[in-house]
C-alpha cells in the first residue's frame, strides 16, 4: 500500500505562488528573496523535496551574485549548487551491487547531458567560468520548472513528468555472454583469457537489473529525490522493485536462445538424468549462481516463470522440445541450486514449486467442468 506523502505546502496555491516569485516575467530581487524565505521556512518544519532544495540553493547563489564581487567565491557557490543538484538526483538511484555511471542514470532520468558534464568539470577539472555557471544555473531552473513545478501543479496533464528513457534491451547482453562462455566450454584453455570479459558482462547484466529497478520506481512515480532522503523513505518497497526487475530478467532468460537453445538439434537431453542439455548448464550456471548470490529471490521467480510457461502461460504445442527442456531446467534449479541458506532454502523452494504446480494444474483440470456448468 502506498502511503500519502508529506509535503511542505498547505495547498498547491502556496506552491503556485512560490513558482510565480521565481519564474514570472516580473520576478526581481525582492521576489527571489520572498521565495528564499518561504523555502527556508518550509525546510525548518519538514524535509524539502530535492528539487526544492536545489531551487533554494540556486536562488541563494543568484541573489549573492548581485551583491558579491569575488568571482572565485561565486564560481564555487554556483558549482556547489549544481553539483549537489545532480548528485541528489542520481545517488538515490544507485540501487545495485555494482555502481552505474552518473551519466547513465542521468540519461535514464532525462537530466541534460551538459549538466552532467559540467558537474564532472567542476569536480575533477578547473572550475568553469562564471559566465558559463550563470547560464547553467538559469537553464537548470528552467529544467526544474518543466520537470518538477509544472507537473506537480498539474499532475493530470503530465503522466510522466520526467523525460525518462526506456529500459535498454537485455537480449544483446545475454547473447554476448553466451557467445563468450560457449568459447570457453569448447576450449577450456581459453578460459583464463576470456574470464575478465565474462566477469565484466555478468556485472553489466547486474547493472541492467539495477536499471530495471529504477524503471520500476519511475513507473510508480517514485523518483528517489522527492523527499531528500533516498529510497529508504519512499512509499514503494525496494523488495518489490527488485522482484519486478528480476521478473523482467527471467523473461529474458526464457526466450529461445537463452536457457533453451534456439536450435532443436542442440537440445540434447541427457538420458541418464533429468537435467537440461549439458552445454547449456555449463554456459548459464555461472551467471545464475552469481545473480542468485546478489538476489535471493531469483530462484523462486525463475521457477515461477517456468511453471507459468509449462502450465499454459506460453506453451508452444508445436515446439514440445522447448517445454521439455524448460521442465528439466526447473528440476535442475530445485535440485542443484547452490545458495546461501542451502538446504533450508532448497526445501522451501521445492515446496513453493510443488504448491504452484498443484494450483496451476488444479485450475486447468477444473476448467472443463466450469465450462459444462456454464
Amino acid at each position: 500500500m502506498r502511503l500519502p506523502r508529506r509535503v511542505p505546502w498547505s495547498s498547491t496555491a502556496d506552491l503556485e505562488e512560490l513558482c510565480s516569485w521565481i519564474y514570472s516575467e516580473e520576478a526581481d530581487h525582492d521576489s527571489r528573496l520572498r521565495a528564499i524565505h518561504r523555502l527556508s521556512a518550509w525546510r525548518a518544519i519538514t524535509y524539502l523535496p530535492h528539487a526544492l532544495e536545489s531551487t533554494l540553493s540556486l536562488l541563494v547563489v543568484t541573489v549573492q551574485d548581485t551583491t558579491h564581487t569575488n568571482s572565485l567565491l561565486l564560481r564555487q557557490a554556483y558549482a556547489a549548487a549544481l553539483l549537489r543538484l545532480v548528485n541528489g538526483f542520481v545517488d538515490p538511484l544507485q540501487l545495485g551491487t555494482y555502481a552505474r555511471s552518473i551519466a547513465s542514470i542521468a540519461h535514464q532520468l532525462g537530466l541534460p547531458q551538459w549538466l552532467v558534464e559540467l558537474r564532472h568539470a567542476a569536480t575533477h577539472e578547473e572550475l568553469p567560468s562564471l559566465e558559463l555557471l550563470r547560464e547553467a544555473a538559469e537553464e537548470t531552473k528552467t529544467w526544474l520548472l518543466h520537470n518538477y513545478f509544472l507537473p506537480t501543479l498539474n499532475p493530470s496533464s503530465a503522466v510522466n513528468h520526467l523525460n525518462t528513457q526506456p529500459l535498454q534491451p537485455l537480449a544483446p547482453l545475454l547473447k554476448q555472454y553466451k557467445a563468450l562462455v560457449k568459447i570457453t566450454v569448447r576450449d577450456v584453455s581459453s578460459a583464463s583469457t576470456h574470464k575478465p570479459v565474462i566477469t565484466a558482462l555478468i556485472k553489466d547484466i547486474e547493472r541492467w537489473v539495477s536499471e530495471a529497478k529504477v524503471v520500476a520506481n519511475l513507473a510508480a512515480g517514485d523518483f528517489g529525490w522527492e523527499n531528500g532522503k533516498g529510497f529508504d523513505r519512499l512509499n514503494i518497497d525496494d523488495h518489490e522493485t527488485d522482484r519486478w526487475a528480476l521478473d523482467k530478467l527471467c523473461a529474458g532468460l526464457l526466450e529461445k536462445g537463452a536457457l533453451v537453445p534456439r536450435s532443436k538439434k542442440k537440445r540434447l537431453l541427457p538420458a541418464d538424468t533429468y537435467a537440461p542439455p549439458t552445454v547449456s548448464v555449463q554456459i548459464w550456471s555461472p551467471l545464475l549462481h552469481s545473480l542468485q548470490k546478489l538476489h535471493p529471490d531469483l530462484s523462486s521467480i525463475l521457477c515461477s516463470n517456468i511453471v507459468a510457461y509449462l502450465t499454459g502461460g506460453g506453451t508452444d504445442k508445436v515446439d514440445s522440445t522447448f517445454a521439455a527442456c524448460l521442465a528439466r531446467w526447473l528440476f535442475w534449479l530445485v535440485e542443484k541450486w547452490e545458495s546461501a541458506g542451502a538446504q533450508e532454502h532448497e526445501q522451501s523452494l521445492k515446496k513453493e514449486v510443488v504448491v504452484t504446480l498443484m494450483q496451476a494444474l488444479g485450475h486447468a483440470m477444473s476448467e472443463p467442468h466450469k465450462n459444462v456448468d456454464e
